[in-house]
């Protein structure tokens, strides 16, 4: 197909690209309209003129300051420590030979099975009841929140990723195992292996993985609304959006919230501008077998 209908391939990709951005480009171009374009039956995706009110009401409506500082210190937490354990753990289950080494790797797996909700009471219990922490008692009482009145709530719960065990793992195999031995030799220890060797040639898995979890963080929701109901000074963006749009009429709403999404896309599409080039390298670099 691809020999005899070259030309299909490049019609497949410029389909798929439009219908992915054309959505994206609305959602912007909406948030510079007016009132009276948007009650419009007839649809334009560029606005007649370039309306700046709805961001500045975003930010003072939304106190955006205070919704980025949570939300970039959370991610920016959450992706650091997957990154240090998806690596850690990549490296010591492929390079450091231990016994139930696979039976370890395996149950790693095996978390990856269950979907993300079935944790969140759980983690929302550990959290709010953690000792010592928040006005908790050794026991965990106190009704204080406990580890909930933290920043730290946002970040502990998701430091470590299944996901990106397996990630990493994959690729710290394709390290050949005379290399290491090599640096062994030469009385390296295993952390100037680990340091000076494994990260920098898994440097685009890291990348790739550092994008993945960077926007699962970003977005995330669900747990924020959890943290929310017992701090509300640790609102993030999704949750604060989400909250303009739950208090007001959606129909007058419409250009603020696309405005605020406008808004928060904004550290997602500078990490991915940053990391481009090892993402790229990091994908073509799954595809090849040894």
């Amino acid at each position: 197909m691809k020999r005899k209908f070259p030309w299909f391939s490049y019609l497949v990709v410029i389909i798929g690209g439009i219908s992915m951005i054309v959505p994206f480009l609305d959602m912007v171009f909406t948030s510079f309209k007016n009132q009276k374009e948007l009650n419009s039956l007839k649809f334009s995706l560029l606005p007649e003129h370039y309306h700046f009110d709805h961001f500045i009401t975003a930010f003072q409506e939304l106190n955006m300051g205070r919704l980025f500082t949570n939300s970039i210190l959370a991610t920016l937490g959450v992706t650091v420590l997957v990154l240090l354990t998806s690596t850690l753990a990549g490296y010591a289950l492929t390079k450091i030979r231990f016994k139930g080494q696979q039976t370890l790797f395996k149950f790693i797996l095996a978390t990856m099975m269950f979907p993300a909700f079935l944790f969140l009471i759980p983690n929302f219990y550990i959290t709010v009841h953690f000792p010592l922490v928040g006005g908790n008692d050794l026991f965990g009482e106190g009704g204080n929140g406990g580890l909930a009145t933290s920043v730290l709530a946002l970040i502990l719960p998701f430091s470590v990723s299944g996901f990106g065990i397996f990630l990493m793992r994959q690729f710290v195999m394709t390290i050949p195992d005379a290399v290491i031995e090599a640096a062994r030799i030469d009385g390296a220890s295993e952390f100037r292996v680990f340091w000076q060797l494994v990260i920098p040639m898994t440097l685009p898995a890291m990348a790739t993985l550092a994008i993945f979890t960077f926007i699962g963080q970003w977005n995330e929701l669900i747990w924020g609304l959890l943290i929310f109901t017992v701090n509300n000074n640790l609102a993030t963006l999704p949750v604060g959006i989400q909250m303009l749009q739950s208090a007001l009429d959606p129909d007058l709403t419409k250009a603020l919230v696309s405005a605020a999404i406008t808004i928060s896309v904004i550290p997602v599409m500078i990490l991915f501008i940053i990391l481009q080039k090892y993402y790229v390298k990091g994908m073509q670099m799954s595809g090849v077998k040894e």
